[in-house]
């Protein structure tokens, strides 16, 4: 690893326990300005002032939501788009390169590829084409993979995750974000068949805090390096205790009991 991606890689997990707590807020394309994201400054903040590590939007966002003080927190650019009006919005289109990520003083790129969609090989040719671009500039790329197409019955079933994230590490990610498999032991077979950090995504949003965080803490000891959820973490009441609880469980190891205590 170039000293350039070292660094950047440092600024998005944990450089002690190579872990990671992120907060995707690129939903804006797909689905508007839904609640939780309606002033992206004031998410940022909220969420920055809960220990995440970083944030993942899209390109025109940062000039709206950047801040002159407050905790330091690393940006990923959201390469990839569609939306939930078209008839084809799982097939994800890019919408920037690593180029517009380092002149936004990005730490990192990511790119959404849904495996078992009739664009498939388009969306693949393109992870592949970004990472090399992302190589040649040293800058982190993480790849989110997702089950999703006519064939596929359970997104969830744990030999297609496994195989999301396996694709992820074969075509060079530096980490890959995919479903939850619902329990420590599939999930652990998901991790060790990628062999690259593993982080976990949310999903729609969840009716009890608790099986949220039941959730994350099975994924860590499972082997995941974190968790990249969205809707769970700003569209809750109060961002900031329910991120420090999720730092908590991410970089301290904390029980349930004591993620629960943090939030009252």
């Amino acid at each position: 690893m170039n000293i350039g991606k070292r660094i950047r890689m440092q600024r998005i997990m944990n450089r002690e326990d190579g872990r990671t707590l992120l907060v995707p807020l690129d939903h804006g394309i797909s689905a508007g300005p839904m609640p939780g994201i309606v002033n992206m400054h004031d998410t940022v903040s909220k969420v920055a002032n809960g220990g995440v590590n970083a944030v993942i939007m899209h390109k025109g966002m940062p000039r709206i939501s950047s801040r002159d003080s407050g905790p330091d927190l690393g940006l990923l650019i959201h390469l990839s788009a569609s939306t939930g009006i078209s008839p084809h919005s799982n097939s994800k289109v890019l919408v920037g390169t690593v180029e517009d990520a380092l002149r936004l003083g990005a730490d990192g790129v990511s790119v959404h590829v849904n495996l078992g969609d009739e664009d498939e090989g388009r969306m693949l040719a393109d992870l592949g084409r970004i990472v090399t671009d992302a190589d040649y500039w040293g800058m982190p790329v993480l790849a989110m993979i997702y089950a999703r197409g006519p064939k596929v019955s359970n997104e969830y079933d744990p030999d297609l995750v496994a195989h999301c994230a396996r694709v992820g590490a074969e075509l060079g990610a530096d980490i890959v974000k995919v479903a939850y498999t619902g329990d420590v032991e599939s999930f652990r077979h998901v991790v060790d068949g990628c062999r690259v950090p593993v982080v976990i995504a949310g999903g729609p949003k969840l009716d009890s805090t608790e099986a949220f965080l039941k959730m994350v803490r099975d994924s860590i000891q499972a082997g995941a390096a974190g968790l990249s959820v969205g809707r769970n973490i700003f569209q809750d009441p109060d961002p900031t205790t329910l991120c420090r609880a999720l730092a908590g469980l991410v970089h301290k190891d904390w029980s349930i009991e004591q993620a629960l205590a943090e939030l009252g």
